[in-house]
């Protein structure tokens, strides 16, 4: 886990279990080295969709894949948490983040 992601992700209340805190960090560092130098909401928001992304461009959606679902959604609650923190960007991160989840659905998802 980043240093920095792996202390923030220790001061959270509660603390995740340990197998969803360790899927949580793997999917948090699977970002391009450029992109960890700090953690950041924006950066969480990228895990979560790449998680997400993949789930669905896998097919993956049984109960053996909810361990990396449950880890999404917790990286886009952290994103939320971190964006707390700077209260005039909250809705800018809001809707980019919804752009960003909404695109996995594909142009055809709201027909």
């Amino acid at each position: 886990m980043t240093s920095d992601f792996a202390a923030w992700v220790s001061e959270r209340a509660p603390t995740p279990p340990p197998l969803l805190t360790s899927r949580i960090a793997a999917l948090y560092d699977g970002a391009p080295p450029d992109d960890r130098a700090a953690v950041s909401a924006e950066q969480c928001v990228d895990a979560a969709a790449r998680a997400v992304g993949a789930l669905l461009t896998d097919g993956a959606t049984s109960r053996a894949t909810a361990l990396d679902l449950l880890a999404a959604d917790a990286l886009a609650t952290y994103a939320f948490e971190l964006a707390s923190e700077r209260p005039q960007e909250l809705a800018a991160l809001a809707d980019a983040a919804m752009r960003r989840f909404a695109a996995l659905a594909g142009p055809d998802a709201a027909r």
